[in-house]
């Protein structure tokens, strides 16, 4: 299995500019929401158990394996993603499925737009791993803003090189 470096690294290198990266910290967030959103329905056992659920508990387990402190952290914010899914899961059927959607057309529109300005197609295109890896660059990416894990930002940096606008798309 890769490393949290290892994973960081290969995202990262899809994603250097400054402004592909802020269009992640919105893009990635409707997207997580969205897909908690229209994964609520079905809920089984109490409505407590869902596709969204399922999905969120994999997906905690593949954090919780590339790093304990960051692995809780996602866990907290998937069960938040999953407990805004279920309350839009709960409201009628055109509120769960416009919501859904609209937040998750809206942040794929906002995630290609960075792309534009990276000069880069998605990483998911390149390996699928990337769907998993990019909530989990955005928390580091803010770690990173906030002071934090210095030590990983430079492992990542050493690997996918800094962060840069792309010279090709400067005037847009």
């Amino acid at each position: 299995m890769k490393s949290l470096v290892d994973h960081l690294s290969q995202y990262a290198a899809y994603h250097r500019d400054p402004r592909n990266i802020a269009s992640h910290f919105i893009g990635i967030p409707l997207i997580m929401v969205a897909v908690a959103v229209l994964l609520s329905r079905p809920q089984w056992a109490g409505d407590w158990l869902s596709p969204a659920v399922l999905v969120s508990l994999a997906s905690a387990w593949f954090y919780l394996r590339l790093e304990l402190r960051l692995g809780v952290l996602m866990s907290v914010l998937l069960g938040l993603s999953v407990w805004a899914g279920q309350t839009l899961a709960q409201q009628s059927t055109l509120v769960w499925l416009s919501s859904g959607i609209g937040m998750f057309v809206a942040g794929w529109v906002i995630q290609f737009v960075g792309h534009y300005y990276e000069g880069r197609k998605p990483a998911f295109v390149d390996d699928v791993s990337g769907l998993i890896v990019g909530p989990l660059f955005v928390v580091v990416e803010l770690m990173f803003l906030l002071g934090l894990r210095h030590d990983l930002k430079e492992q990542i940096e050493a690997r996918a090189g800094g962060v840069r606008i792309n010279p090709n798309r400067a005037a847009a």
